[in-house]
């Protein structure tokens, strides 16, 4: 596995210069995931996620993002270390130009938080106008494929620190879970009829929505398993993949 904080320049630059030039970067977040959880659930997700596929996968693994985009949680809860919307977007375009200048030429953003989602993309904007040629992707750890995606919501539309988190946990980092408070965590989805996003301490008494009762090692493996196999379906397309039509970004059909 191409470990990027393990190597040294000499050892990065032969590496791309030997054909691989398919970058991933985990992102997660620091923030309270109710009274039975860590708070690092979402760091740990996309670092273990991205650190398993990693060795299967002819890509560079870059240092793990622990911070994201929480500011929706409000400081109801300690523990929350948060990035503003605009910040996030800003560590990640730079992240990227210097990905971008060791010869990468693909970069997929490996997301463990749901609200990083739209800081990522416009990011994702920025890069790929900024730099002719350079491919960025983002892939959401709950949404890899249909499987993942209907496992995680299956207890909650607006879900957090829910069954499929809490399984995901006591399967991978069980020192993560505090399996003595499941039984008093759950928390009911109150967003449904809502016409605003509300920030999570009006939405949710605990700072859970979901049913993490009902978690199980056993399901967490699953769940596991399906997410490791439908990343790794997305990378071996990943370091393959070209644009449909080779046109510069800058080139214009206008002939001034």
């Amino acid at each position: 596995m191409y470990q990027l904080s393990h190597m040294t320049w000499e050892e990065v630059a032969s590496a791309v210069e030997g054909g691989t030039n398919t970058a991933i970067l985990p992102i997660g977040a620091t923030e309270q995931h109710g009274p039975h959880m860590g708070c690092g659930m979402d760091t740990a997700i996309a670092h273990r996620l991205c650190s398993d596929v990693a060795k299967e996968s002819d890509v560079i693994l870059l240092p793990t993002l622990p911070y994201g985009c929480s500011v929706g949680h409000s400081r109801r809860w300690p523990g929350t270390l948060a990035l503003n919307p605009k910040t996030l977007i800003d560590v990640i375009s730079d992240l990227g130009d210097w990905v971008k200048s060791s010869g990468v030429r693909r970069l997929v953003l490996v997301n463990g938080h749901v609200t990083n989602e739209a800081p990522l993309r416009c990011a994702l904007e920025i890069l790929r106008a900024r730099h002719d040629g350079f491919m960025v992707a983002l892939v959401n750890t709950a949404q890899i494929s249909a499987r993942v995606k209907d496992a995680h919501f299956a207890d909650a539309e607006d879900w957090h620190a829910n069954d499929a988190e809490t399984s995901l946990m006591m399967h991978l980092y069980p020192e993560i879970v505090r399996e003595n408070k499941l039984a008093e965590a759950d928390d009911e989805d109150r967003t449904g009829s809502c016409l605003f996003s509300h920030p999570v301490n009006r939405t949710s008494k605990n700072g859970v929505t979901g049913t993490p009762s009902i978690a199980s090692t056993e399901k967490g493996a699953e769940l596991y398993q399906w997410m490791c196999e439908d990343f790794s379906s997305l990378l071996q397309q990943a370091v393959k993949e070209e644009a449909p039509l080779n046109h510069r970004y800058y080139e214009s059909v206008l002939k001034i």
